[in-house]
């Protein structure tokens, strides 16, 4: 009689077994989680709070500065830091193309980052401490105040990609269509668009960037277009700034969609989320309804810096976020 089994093919199974229960045991280690740092840094959020707090209290444009950094970081090749990243003899770095010229906030992201070297060596990310810094940017200047829990435990690229940052940061140039479309490539919904899109209730924008919307375009209010044109003349002032939210500029609130509704969107690409496309209806909502707007924009958030992160043993925990180790 054959026998049932043979010791190779045991001996296969198991192997298999082990190697499957491993490979489980690095997925679930490789996970993010809110608790990475409990043990290994615990003061690491209240250090990242507290500097953030302190540089919005100086300048609240800081805050959706530093939202917008995270923003770009995880659109190009995921949340890992790689916008911090210098250029090098052969990589002229992200930060240095595209939009991303206007970037700001790399100093406030050194100094938390230089505070968590001296308290925990080597341990805390600058990936991580873009996504807590934009969780406790939006917290600071909300109304009223709320907040997400930001998962942790991302690592950083040893390299930037320059090459990448174009045709995935969206512009604000884009027209409905081609919105709904960058955001889609990352997973977003339209709906979860709009609700991140609400991160223009805070900051400012450079003349250049709306010149063409308040002399070209009609679905602007006239009264509004006349006001921006006192600050951005038709040549010249390229740089000069104008908040995103006329009416509250300095606070996350829903008055930046209740803007879109009065057309007084100040980008072609923020205008474009209420004009008579399949959004309006969603801005309507947030406009009559702060508290959607919360949880909406804290999930997508938390989507967000969900990008394709490098955990585990993948890329490192840069000493300077500005350079690989």
């Amino acid at each position: 009689m054959a026998p049932l089994f043979s010791v190779p093919s045991v001996l296969t199974t198991i192997i298999k077994s082990c190697l499957l229960f491993s490979l489980l045991v690095g997925m679930v280690s490789a996970q993010l989680s809110s608790t990475f740092y409990a043990k290994s840094c615990p003061n690491a959020l209240s250090t990242i709070k507290s500097a953030i707090d302190s540089a919005i209290s100086s300048e609240a444009r800081m805050g959706a500065s530093l939202i917008r950094l995270h923003f770009h970081d995880c659109f190009v090749n995921g949340c890992d830091a790689s916008v911090l990243l210098d250029k090098t003899a052969t990589e002229p770095g992200e930060k240095n193309v595209g939009p991303n010229p206007s970037l700001r906030g790399y100093e406030v992201i050194d100094t938390i980052k230089s505070q968590l070297e001296n308290l925990c060596p080597g341990v805390v990310s600058c990936a991580d401490i873009l996504a807590v810094a934009a969780r406790d940017s939006a917290v600071a200047l909300s109304a009223p105040s709320w907040s997400w829990t930001v998962d942790l435990g991302r690592r950083d690229s040893t390299t930037a990609s320059s090459a990448a940052v174009t045709g995935n940061i969206p512009l604000p140039t884009l027209d409905l269509s081609g919105l709904i479309s960058a955001f889609s490539k990352k997973a977003f919904t339209a709906k979860e668009m709009v609700a991140l899109s609400g991160i223009h209730s805070v900051g400012q924008a450079s003349c250049r960037n709306f010149r063409t919307r308040i002399y070209n375009e009609t679905n602007i209010d006239s009264s509004y277009a006349t006001s921006l044109k006192s600050v951005c003349p038709s040549t010249g002032g390229d740089n000069n700034l104008a908040p995103l939210d006329v009416t509250t500029p300095t606070t996350f609130d829903n008055n930046y969609y209740t803007n879109l509704i009065n057309k007084k969107g100040l980008l072609h690409s923020d205008q474009q989320l209420f004009s008579g496309g399949s959004t309006d209806s969603i801005v309507t909502t947030y406009s009559n309804n702060v508290g959607n707007l919360i949880t909406d924009f804290a999930n997508a958030m938390v989507k967000m810096g969900r990008l394709s992160p490098l955990t585990g043993t993948s890329g490192q925990i840069r000493k300077n976020c500005r350079k690989a180790n």
